[in-house]
């Protein structure tokens, strides 16, 4: 499990990307930023295949952690749909259009960050790339 980051954050990291995934929103990564940046813990990135995809997307995460008891703090970009942010302190989630995604490659601005295995299905554990059998 990673090390710096709460069970909270990693359950909502989980239900975040279940949520993207389950709106067939591609690429979906789950990075562990916690010992690079102070701000927050993990990043969800993820693609929509269009602009009202994108909404989708927003949309059902936002839904997931709501059941969860989790509203973001801050919102950017739903305005255009090209990258949208949501930003629940612990966690910070990027659900991008093709393009942005490629444009800014957070994977590779980031590529110090270990990438996490999420549970797709289970109880939300998210674990070290390593670290799941």
């Amino acid at each position: 499990m990673p090390s710096g980051s709460s069970a909270g954050s990693r359950e909502i990291a989980a239900a975040a990307a279940r949520a993207a995934a389950d709106k067939q929103a591609e690429d979906v990564v789950v990075l562990d930023v916690h010992d690079l940046i102070v701000i927050t813990d993990l990043f969800v990135i993820c693609t929509g295949t269009s602009d009202r995809h994108v909404k989708t997307v927003v949309e059902e995460v936002e839904k997931a952690l709501r059941g969860l008891g989790q509203k973001p703090v801050r919102r950017e970009g739903e305005q255009e749909a090209r990258w949208v942010l949501l930003d629940y302190v612990d966690v910070v989630v990027h659900v991008f259009a093709e393009e942005e995604r490629d444009y800014y490659d957070l994977e590779r601005l980031w590529r110090d960050a270990p990438r996490l295995v999420w549970d797709g299905e289970g109880d939300g554990v998210v674990a070290s790339a390593g670290s799941l059998d």
